[in-house]
Parts: C-alpha cells; sequence; structure tokens
C-alpha cells in the first residue's frame, strides 16, 4: 500500500491547533473513533503505549505515531500539518510540526513496516517537508506527499 493510497481531503488536516502530544494523541484518538466502530479510549491508549516505548518523532520536524489495532479490518492514514510545533521528544530535540498517523489492523506487520519505511524515507527529506509546510492546500499536500513517493 502507497503513503498517497491512504490519503484523501478528509484525512488531512491543516494548521491544526494542539498544545501538546498528548492532546494530539487524543485528537487522533477521536478522529479514528468517529471513523470507526472502535473505542476511542483504547486507540489513545494503543498510541500512547507506542510512544512509551519510544518518541515517535523521527527528526526534522516530523513524527509518525501510530497504532495496531485488533479489531481493524483496514490500514488508515492521517496527516497533520500543526499551526505551532510540539515537543515530541524527537531524536534531534526539534519540535514537530508534521504528523502522519497510521492506524494499522493487528496482523498487518508486513505492510505495517514497508508504510514505516516509505514515510521515513519522504519526511527525512528536507525540500520535502518545506514543500509540505508551504503548501496552501490539502489537495497540494496530497500531491507532494505522490511524487515523493515516485
Amino acid at each position: 500500500m502507497t503513503i498517497s493510497a491512504l490519503l484523501s481531503p478528509q484525512s488531512i488536516f491543516l494548521d491544526t491547533e494542539i498544545t501538546s502530544k498528548k492532546k494530539l494523541l487524543e485528537l487522533i484518538a477521536n478522529i479514528v473513533a468517529d471513523r470507526t466502530q472502535l473505542s476511542e479510549s483504547a486507540i489513545y491508549n494503543n498510541l500512547l503505549n507506542r510512544e512509551r516505548l519510544g518518541s515517535t518523532g523521527l527528526g526534522q520536524g516530523f513524527a509518525v505515531p501510530h497504532a495496531r489495532l485488533e479489531s481493524l479490518d483496514q490500514t488508515m492514514g492521517f496527516f497533520f500539518r500543526l499551526k505551532d510545533a510540539v515537543n515530541f521528544e524527537s531524536p534531534d530535540n526539534q519540535p514537530v510540526d508534521l504528523v502522519f498517523t497510521i492506524i494499522i489492523p493487528e496482523q498487518a506487520t508486513e505492510e505495517h513496516l514497508i508504510i514505516l519505511s516509505s514515510l521515513a524515507g519522504i519526511f527525512s527529506r528536507p525540500e520535502i517537508c518545506e514543500a509540505i509546510r508551504s503548501a496552501a492546500s490539502k489537495e497540494e499536500i496530497a500531491q507532494i506527499i505522490e511524487s515523493a513517493e515516485q
């Protein structure tokens, strides 16, 4: 599965006002719960437990919080461009303003690793991150990510 296949205008959020990593994880859990039959608290706890293993902040202002959920039947992806960067305990100590969240079925281990690898490849490129930061629309962000995948 490609990163761009996970994105639609309804799964891209621009200039989201969030004040902390905890608030971001709560927002993600709320959005996923609204679009599935899954419990918001179960989603939040899975995201939080993954963060406790180690920050999903990868550097250059990018993070990829993710969770694997037993009751999920298909992978979901969401992209957030935050209005103000938040501390994510990233290895480079830079705050995060670009966030790609993936919520994956429990059994989809290989797909999970492929998606994480693709995201790391795309968002490790400073020119891609800068283009996304200055993009004017959700469609432009989706196009930048799709072009970066090729």
